[in-house]
């Protein structure tokens, strides 16, 4: 029954403390009164360092988390550096590095490569519109990579496509970027007091009812708990929201199936972000969100 598991967004950050936390939306599944499946956002909690976040990953299941940070590399530049092609092996590889020493291979190799093609890509890049997960600055998501998929392959969680672990407790990447983008390019957050305007606010508005009323990318309804409601409009950084967003993409993901709305050809060292599939196998996935409506009954 769907409506057992528990689902987890998770905006992350690579070095979490009081001031800029981990931020978890958590909800479960339900029907609305038209009988289609819809994400309930039950609670929003803070993670404020490492330990709380350890212990969020070895809770006990059913659940099923989105989580905002990379969990693979791209297969060009892995290949090139001659490092492990098996998921474990290259987490384990990787997440030993000094983050220095990272910082000056990867720089090597970007140097050796043309304007305008520093970067490699993997093959979810395109499609989601996401940085590549070696860059190291503006944003620093090859950090994030390195502080998180360490911890979900000691966790032993099920990482679809990646890595086999408990079925019981199973890691997708999440984007919030994907979903907000697929309402609006309008920005709605920041990090600045001076540019946490009206204007995000009305923008941060138009998402959430977007939300509600589930005009997105991956069309799940989302309903709101007073609280979690309240935590949204007091939030100008958007850490919140961008949790929300990764809990409906792995809500949407548990409505798939077995194979999470993947595509069937996903690279095993590079990963997937949930639901930047193309147009045309969300379409045939519409049918599967109907089929397992009957789970939540």
């Amino acid at each position: 029954m769907l409506d057992q598991w528990t689902v987890y967004g998770v905006d992350f950050s690579s070095a979490p403390s009081p001031r800029k936390p981990i931020t978890v939306a958590r909800g479960r599944l339900a029907l609305d009164s038209d009988q289609r499946p819809l994400l309930r956002v039950e609670a929003l909690t803070a993670l404020p360092d490492w330990p709380a976040f350890d212990r969020l990953l070895g809770s006990v299941g059913p659940w099923i988390g989105g989580f905002d940070f990379p969990f693979g590399l791209p297969r060009e530049l892995v290949e090139t550096l001659g490092w492990p092609l098996e998921w474990s092996d290259l987490v384990t590889h990787f997440g030993r590095l000094p983050r220095a020493e990272i910082r000056e291979v990867f720089k090597a190799f970007c140097d050796a490569r043309p304007p305008g093609g520093k970067f490699a890509h993997r093959a979810t890049d395109g499609p989601a519109g996401s940085s590549p997960s070696m860059k190291w600055v503006n944003p620093p998501v090859a950090w994030m990579f390195h502080a998180g998929a360490p911890r979900l392959l000691q966790a032993g969680l099920h990482v679809p496509g990646l890595h086999d672990g408990d079925p019981q407790r199973i890691a997708l990447e999440a984007y919030p970027g994907l979903l907000a983008r697929s309402v609006t390019r309008e920005s709605y957050k920041s990090d600045e007091p001076a540019r946490q305007t009206a204007e995000r606010a009305r923008v941060r508005q138009t998402l959430v009812q977007a939300l509600l009323d589930g005009r997105h990318r991956l069309g799940l309804p989302v309903a709101f708990d007073a609280a979690p409601a309240a935590m949204l409009d007091e939030d100008p950084r958007g850490d919140w929201l961008d949790a929300v967003f990764c809990a409906v993409q792995a809500g949407w993901a548990l409505t798939c199936g077995p194979g999470f709305g993947r595509p069937v050809d996903v690279d095993p060292i590079e990963g997937w972000i949930v639901g930047a599939e193309p147009q045309a196998i969300r379409s045939q996935l519409a049918a599967a969100v109907s089929v397992q409506c009957s789970d939540l009954e």
